[in-house]
Parts: C-alpha cells; sequence; structure tokens
C-alpha cells in the first residue's frame, strides 16, 4: 500500500505562487505515474497534471499549461507542484494520486492511490 500526504496549500493573492508537496511512504512510488487534481466546491474533480515515473514526460490541463510545473524526486519519493500565476479560478482541493501501471494520463480511475487533499485558496 502506498500512502500519500499533501502539503503546502493556503492563501494566497492572485498572480502569486504556491508550491505543493506529494510525500508518499509504504514503498517507493519510483515506478508509478503520479498526477495531480483538483476540486472546487459543486464541481467535479478535474485533472491537473501529471508525470511519468522517470520524470522525463509530463502531461498538463489546458487551463494550467504554462503556469504550473509538476516534478518529482524518487529518492525523495515525493511530487510536487509548481503553481504560478495563480488566478481565483484556481482555487480548490488538490490532491495527489499514484497509478502503479506507471500511466500518467488524465483520468481519475486510472490512479489506485490518492491523497487527502490540501486546500488552495486564490483571493482576486
Amino acid at each position: 500500500q502506498v500512502q500519500l500526504a499533501e502539503s503546502g496549500g493556503g492563501l494566497v493573492q492572485a498572480g502569486g505562487s504556491l508550491r505543493l508537496s506529494c510525500a508518499a511512504s509504504g514503498r517507493t512510488i519510483s515506478s508509478y505515474g503520479m498526477g495531480w487534481f483538483r476540486q472546487a466546491p459543486g464541481k467535479e474533480r478535474e485533472f491537473v497534471a501529471a508525470i511519468s515515473w522517470s520524470g522525463k514526460s509530463t502531461n498538463y490541463a489546458g487551463s494550467v499549461k504554462g503556469r504550473f510545473t509538476i516534478s518529482r524526486d524518487n529518492a525523495k519519493n515525493t511530487v510536487y507542484l509548481q503553481m504560478d500565476s495563480l488566478k481565483p479560478e484556481d482555487t480548490a482541493v488538490y490532491y495527489c494520486a499514484a497509478d502503479r501501471e506507471s500511466g500518467y494520463g488524465p483520468r481519475h480511475y486510472q490512479y489506485d492511490y490518492w491523497g487527502q487533499g490540501t486546500q488552495v485558496t486564490v483571493s482576486s
């Protein structure tokens, strides 16, 4: 089993930055594809970004491309989401997810393990 724990959320003004971390425990995630999703109140969970097991390939939602950067440090068993130029519409709970089949696609059902989420609030 893999346990995922997100951190780094908070309140930030529009145009600001935050860096989310997702620390894995229980086993190494070095062979897993990893993703970030978010869910705003009253909305469905949506894909944000994903990264291959090696870190060489990434995948972004159109709404965050050019503003967010996903990365990973397999030695630390941790995945990151750098969020720049934040907008009020980025306000949501952000979840980290792991795909044990090494995929890094946008479909939430592809992912096997999920964290509890961290709140990101962007004020205008």
